[in-house]
């Protein structure tokens, strides 16, 4: 199925298509700096008529985050928690299944297992999740629950189910780690070691400058105690954590640079597409929402009733916030460099071959003002390289999307058309260009490829990110299906560590 698609301001569909409105310059306060518009979300099917609770409330929090802007971690923690009510309301009108906190008297009568029952608790959950995870935005959500036929005034059991589950999921997160109710703000006093002018460690993240409007902004590392969370399926954030990656002066860091620099050098306008598609920079759904829009893709080819996504959601959603979880355990305990930093510091002085910016194509360029295939306002993301999240978040829903359909089949295409990049307005592509997944885990493949053509990203990071994706997801499989048939006794329970037997993992390919 391929899809294009008009921009809407409140759409979600499959089809994409890049802003053109960029002034493109650098915006590095290094070599080579300049400064650029935002980048307007892409553009996504409107919900249907059709859709069930889950991919309505599912569509609330993916509109918040758009607005909000969050980061990577919180997306993934948002979804979990709003799924994870909306499964815990649904729970109570299901003869097997149990919610992740007990409640007394919990389950309804047979009598009371209708579909309206189930769709009215699920939105009255996910209402109440996305007002307390985004306040500002209650009114829109009031609206969605007005469009759904549904008043606050009335009172009905369906409506209490909805609020006590998601009320006692918001107290349990409430005082998982996140920091949810002081703004997610550091709890770890993370300092970086190098500045944005000054590199003294190469193998530490630098936080970059980067010119926004008329203000120099320092970045900030995002969440840095998100290895503290409280996981679904992982004993602890540090549970999976892997090897370091390779340090200055093994030969392996500059093997890993000189990849990037020749992929830099060679990229075609399908890689350069790539690497924008799979972006899901600060004006999107963010890496995990893109796999919740996969999942609504799969609920309407496989027509869902609010049953399947009641599930679906719930060990998708859990599966990304342990994927966050470990991720940034990683990228805390390592602090390792980003590409541009390790190049620029390998190859001041000296000239390279690389992308020279927007229409410029490959040049020969001085490797201090080398910069990554990325939109200006991005330029590198601001934490720590290893391990990507892109490849660790989209692993772990392509594991989650192939266990719970029996199949890796996705079937999925979409087109970019030509001239619309948003790092290279009316250039590329030169023509349209169609890109297609015959299976979740070549999807997976392409996002955790696209962080190397975008430049951003080194080869063990990637890789590391994909195969522990793969792990989590199917730890985070093995533990929803206990609640999907009630064999799970509470939240505190059948938590998988490294020393069980594993689930099936989608085989790792070349």
């Amino acid at each position: 199925m391929t899809r294009t698609h008009p921009r809407s301001a409140f759409s979600f569909s499959f089809s994409f298509s890049f802003s053109m409105a960029f002034a493109l310059l650098a915006l590095l306060l290094l070599p080579g700096s300049g400064r650029a518009a935002d980048l307007k979300p892409p553009a996504f099917a409107e919900t249907s008529a059709a859709d069930n609770a889950v991919v309505v409330w599912d569509n609330a929090v993916l509109h918040a985050i758009r607005t909000i802007k969050p980061g990577p971690t919180i997306v993934a923690r948002s979804l979990a928690v709003a799924h994870t009510a909306m499964f815990d309301a649904w729970s109570a009108y299901d003869a097997i299944a149990v919610p992740t906190i007990r409640h007394p008297n919990w389950r309804r009568p047979s009598g009371e297992r209708t579909t309206a029952n189930k769709e009215e608790a699920v939105s009255y959950a996910g209402f109440r999740v996305a007002v307390d995870l985004f306040p500002s935005l209650q009114s829109d959500f009031e609206a969605i629950l007005a469009q759904q036929g549904y008043s606050q005034a009335t009172a009905t059991e369906a409506r209490s189910i909805g609020n006590t589950a998601a009320e006692a999921v918001l107290t349990m997160r409430h005082a998982d780690g996140s920091n949810q109710e002081n703004g997610y703000a550091d709890t770890t006093g993370y300092v970086p070691v190098n500045t944005p002018i000054s590199v003294t460690d190469p193998n530490r993240w630098q936080p970059l400058g980067i010119l926004i409007g008329n203000s120099v902004v320092t970045q900030k590392f995002t969440t840095p105690q998100w290895g503290l969370v409280t996981p679904f399926a992982l004993t602890s954030g540090s549970a999976l954590r892997p090897p370091p990656p390779p340090a200055y002066p093994d030969p392996r860091y500059k093997e890993e640079a000189d990849e990037i620099i020749a992929i830099s050098a060679a990229l075609t306008d399908a890689n350069k597409m790539q690497a924008e598609y799979f972006a899901d920079g600060p004006n999107s759904e963010f890496p995990p929402g893109h796999w919740a829009l996969f999942a609504q893709f799969v609920s309407r080819r496989d027509g869902h009733s609010i049953d399947d996504d009641a599930k679906l959601f719930f060990a998708l959603g859990n599966a990304l916030l342990d994927a966050s979880i470990s991720g940034w355990d990683a990228k805390r305990a390592y602090d390792s460099v980003r590409p541009v930093t390790a190049i620029r510091f390998l190859y001041k002085g000296q000239k390279i071959q690389a992308w020279g910016g927007p229409g410029a194509g490959a040049v020969t360029i001085s490797g201090e003002n080398w910069r990554p295939y990325q939109v200006p306002t991005v330029v590198t993301p601001p934490f720590p390289e290893f391990f990507s999240g892109h490849s660790v978040f989209s692993a772990a829903g392509a594991q989650i999307l192939s266990s719970f359909t029996g199949s890796d089949t996705f079937g999925y295409s979409v087109t970019i058309l030509a001239g619309s990049s948003a790092a290279e307005p009316g250039v590329v592509p030169a023509s349209d260009i169609t890109f297609s997944w015959a299976t979740f885990s070549d999807a997976a493949d392409a996002a955790g490829m696209s962080r190397r053509y975008g430049g951003i990203h080194f080869h063990t990071g990637d890789l590391a990110g994909r195969s522990l994706g793969r792990t989590i997801g199917a730890f985070a499989w093995t533990r929803a299906m206990t609640f999907f048939d009630g064999t799970a006794d509470s939240r505190e329970v059948d938590r998988p560590s490294r020393e069980r037997s594993r689930p099936r993992v989608i085989p790792e390919r070349p």
